[in-house]
C-alpha cells in the first residue's frame, strides 16, 4: 500500500542534479514521479544525464520506472531554453493559416526533443479556450477562442506528440480560458453558466478523450454553477462526476501545483493533496517544497488510517498512473 500512496506524487528538484533531498524522497518514501523546470536544465548533455540518473535511482530502489514531466508549451510557457529548439505561443500557430500544418510540427519537433532527453511527459496542450483582447491571462497560451478549432488543433497534437512517444496533458480541466485572475496567485471564479461551459468550454476535452489523451490537469479555480464551495482541484462534482461519469474519461487526471497561491491562501498543501484525492484526482503536483511532499505523504497515511480515503481509491488511482507508466515504457516507448 505505501508503493501505491508514493506513485501518486510528482515533485520537483531544487537544482540540474540529484541533490541529497530527492535522493531521500526516493529512498525513503518512495517517490518516483519528477517535473522538471528551467532551474533544472543547463544543456541538452546535463538533462539527459539528470533523467537518467533518476531512472537509475528508482531502479536502485525497486521503484517503477519514473514519469518525468515538462511544461513545453512553447513560447510564453516554456522549460527548454537554446540550444533546445523554440517555439511560439499557442496563439500564434492557432491564428496562422497554416495552423494544422505548424501544431502538427510543433508536436513532432517538441517530442522528438523531449524523447531524447529523458523526458516523457508534457504538459500540453493548453485547451482552455480564450477571447482574445479581454485581458484574459491565458490569451497567449490558449490556441483561439473557436472551441471547436481549439478542439481541432489541441487534437492533432495529442496525436502527433503520443504517436512519438511522449505522453499529452489537456488543461486546464475544465476550462480556464475566461480568467483575468492568475491561480498562481489568487482564486479566480468562472460564472458561466453549467450549460455555457458544456456547449463551449468542455468541448476540447471531450475531443481530447477521444483522441485518447494520456493525463488532464486539473484547473485551480471556482466555477461557480458547477461546484460554488470547491476550486475544481478538489471538486468530486467535477472531476468525478463530470470528467470521469459523465464525459468517461479513464485516463490520469494530474493536478496543477498545489503549491499555487489559489490552494495555500487558504488551505495546506497536505489538505489539498488529501480533498483533491478524494475528488477523483490521481496524480498530486507538488513542485517545489519537498517539506510539503513529505508532510502530504503523511496526510494521505493519515487519511487512509482514518478512513477518509478508501485504500480501493488509492490502488485505482495507482493503477491509472500505473498504466500510463507502463505505456511510455513498452518496447515502443523511451528506455
Amino acid at each position: 500500500m505505501q508503493k501505491a500512496i508514493s506513485s501518486l506524487f510528482m515533485t520537483g528538484l531544487p537544482g540540474p542534479t540529484v541533490d541529497d533531498s530527492s535522493r531521500d524522497l526516493v529512498a525513503q518514501l518512495g517517490i518516483n514521479h519528477f517535473i522538471i523546470f528551467k532551474r533544472n536544465v543547463v544543456d541538452p548533455d546535463q538533462l539527459k544525464k539528470l533523467c537518467q540518473d533518476l531512472g537509475q535511482l528508482c531502479r536502485e530502489h525497486q521503484l517503477d520506472p519514473p514519469l518525468i514531466s515538462i511544461d513545453q508549451e512553447g513560447g510564453t510557457v516554456a522549460r527548454l531554453g537554446p540550444p533546445f529548439r523554440q517555439f511560439a505561443d499557442a496563439r500564434e500557430y492557432g491564428e496562422d493559416e497554416e495552423a494544422e500544418e505548424r501544431v502538427a510540427e510543433f508536436a513532432r519537433l517538441c517530442a522528438q526533443d523531449l524523447r531524447e532527453c529523458g523526458i516523457n511527459l508534457n504538459f500540453a496542450p493548453v485547451l482552455d479556450v480564450c477571447p482574445a483582447n479581454q485581458g484574459c491571462f491565458m490569451e497567449q497560451r490558449a490556441l483561439g477562442s473557436d472551441p471547436a478549432r481549439v478542439a481541432q488543433l489541441g487534437q492533432i497534437i495529442i496525436e502527433t506528440m503520443q504517436a512519438a512517444g511522449v505522453a499529452a496533458c489537456a488543461k486546464h480541466f475544465p476550462g480556464l480560458g475566461e480568467g483575468v485572475v492568475d491561480p498562481h496567485l489568487l482564486l479566480p471564479r468562472v460564472s458561466k453558466s453549467a450549460a455555457e461551459i458544456r456547449a463551449f468550454d468542455l468541448i476540447p476535452f471531450k475531443e481530447a478523450i477521444k483522441a485518447g489523451v494520456a493525463a488532464i490537469m486539473t484547473s485551480h479555480v471556482i466555477y461557480q454553477h458547477l461546484d460554488p464551495e470547491t476550486l475544481a482541484t478538489m471538486s468530486a462534482p467535477i472531476l468525478t462526476t463530470l470528467l470521469r461519469q459523465e464525459l468517461g474519461y479513464e485516463g490520469v487526471v494530474v493536478t496543477d501545483d498545489l503549491e499555487m497561491g489559489a490552494i495555500e491562501n487558504d488551505l495546506t498543501v497536505p489538505e489539498a493533496a488529501c480533498r483533491a484525492l478524494k475528488a477523483g484526482a490521481d496524480l498530486l503536483l507538488i513542485c517545489h517544497d519537498h517539506a510539503k511532499v513529505r508532510a502530504s505523504h503523511a496526510r494521505i497515511n493519515q487519511a487512509l488510517a482514518d478512513n477518509e480515503l478508501s485504500r480501493e481509491q488509492i490502488m485505482a488511482a495507482s493503477q491509472r498512473i500505473g498504466r500510463l507508466s507502463a505505456s511510455l515504457f513498452s518496447a515502443r516507448g523511451p528506455q
